[in-house]
């Protein structure tokens, strides 16, 4: 793991099991987990401002459930396990303007077929078939894939000025790797806040916004669901189950040795928040092994980590939500894509366990050369 180490300080097996059960399991509230809490921001900003304004979602109402899900996540499982917008489905509904009934259908969809899944033992069965070269093929390629879009397209948003502010980011991670005392996350966040101020944020807009705004309810229609189920639910559930479900329980298992959750834990949870977010007007979310590495590659060890990052949305959506498109400028693109190339990195690095068998690491790494 030498070189995700070097880039984050961070993706060591952290790993003898703790002799006191109880102190493994406790959340934290440090400098490092609240660095840690920003490790999955470049995956997830993008998306919940793409689905939102495609879909016309209400904003409190998608940030809101968004933070809660990431609050109850950190105390259900009291490790950085990460809530993430369901990204087959969040790219369908930018791509086609996916109205918000459908995409509310579509979530209660996946719902309930990852409840069955979860409740039948099928996904238990799909765990014990699939051998771990394959899940390390997929940690590779997303993390392959999250590497060429912070180069290719984060990276370069702002031209020359966004390359200077990425490459002082960059550095920035260099030269704070492995400091627990000022974590590289935090540095890269204040960096982007200085930015912002200065070149961006329209500080009247910002506080205009502010107020008090809640979730509204809603009840899918039968049709929408039906909808949902065939134009995103069925599109989606190939990249859950080996991403969101065997590639999160196999880097779990990595990290947290002593006590990862199960295939059959990781599903329930995943089917539970998508049988809550549709009647909220949430946007589907799952768990990710790429949100996981975010989150510990910048520090986060606990469930604290994902509460703080939680709370950060369920403010924003509670008060800030008519200002949410300053707030976003609060990150600049280029600053998003060098956490990101911290997380693809801390990915494709998990393919080191298997370069001693030639075999595995072929079978890892086929899907990405075909």
């Amino acid at each position: 793991m030498h070189s995700v180490r070097l880039f984050a300080g961070a993706l060591p097996r952290e790993a003898a099991p703790c002799a006191d059960a109880a102190a493994a399991r406790r959340i934290r509230f440090d400098r490092n987990e609240l660095a840690g809490a920003f490790g999955d921001i470049g995956t997830d900003l993008p998306l919940l401002v793409g689905v939102i304004l495609a879909a016309g979602l209400n904003t409190a109402g998608a940030l809101v459930m968004f933070g809660a899900l990431q609050i109850l996540t950190g105390l259900r499982y009291r490790m950085p396990m990460p809530v993430q917008p369901l990204k087959a489905m969040a790219a369908l509904v930018i791509a086609h303007q996916v109205s918000s009934p459908v995409l509310a259908g579509g979530g209660l969809a996946i719902g309930l077929t990852m409840l069955a899944l979860s409740v039948t033992g099928c996904v238990d069965w799909v765990g014990r078939a699939v051998p771990k070269p394959v899940v390390r093929g997929i940690q590779f390629g997303l993390g392959l894939q999250l590497t060429m879009l912070a180069l290719g397209k984060y990276v370069p948003a702002s031209g020359t000025s966004g390359y200077v502010l990425a490459a002082t980011g960059f550095l920035l991670v260099l030269f704070l790797a492995g400091n627990r005392r000022l974590p590289a996350a935090l540095a890269i966040v204040a960096l982007g806040l200085i930015y912002a101020a200065v070149f961006s944020l329209d500080f009247h807009a910002l506080w205009g916004g502010v107020g008090l705004q809640l979730p509204q309810p809603q009840v899918p229609r039968w049709q929408d669901i039906a909808t949902g189920f065939v134009v995103l639910a069925l599109p989606q559930l190939p990249l859950s189950l080996g991403n969101s479900i065997l590639a999160t329980r196999q880097l779990s298992s990595d990290l947290f040795p002593d006590r990862a959750p199960s295939v059959r834990a990781i599903s329930f949870t995943y089917a539970l928040m998508n049988l809550v977010n549709p009647f909220f007007g949430g946007i589907p979310t799952c768990h990710g092994s790429g949100g996981m590495a975010g989150h510990y590659a910048f520090g986060g060890r606990t469930g604290g980590s994902v509460i703080i990052y939680g709370g950060f949305f369920l403010v924003a959506g509670l008060f800030l939500s008519a200002s949410f498109g300053e707030i976003v400028k609060a990150f600049p693109l280029p600053l998003l894509g060098v956490l990101l190339l911290v997380e693809g990195l801390a990915l494709m690095a998990l393919l080191q366990d298997l370069v001693q068998d030639r075999q595995d690491l072929l079978v890892a790494l086929t899907p990405q050369l075909t």
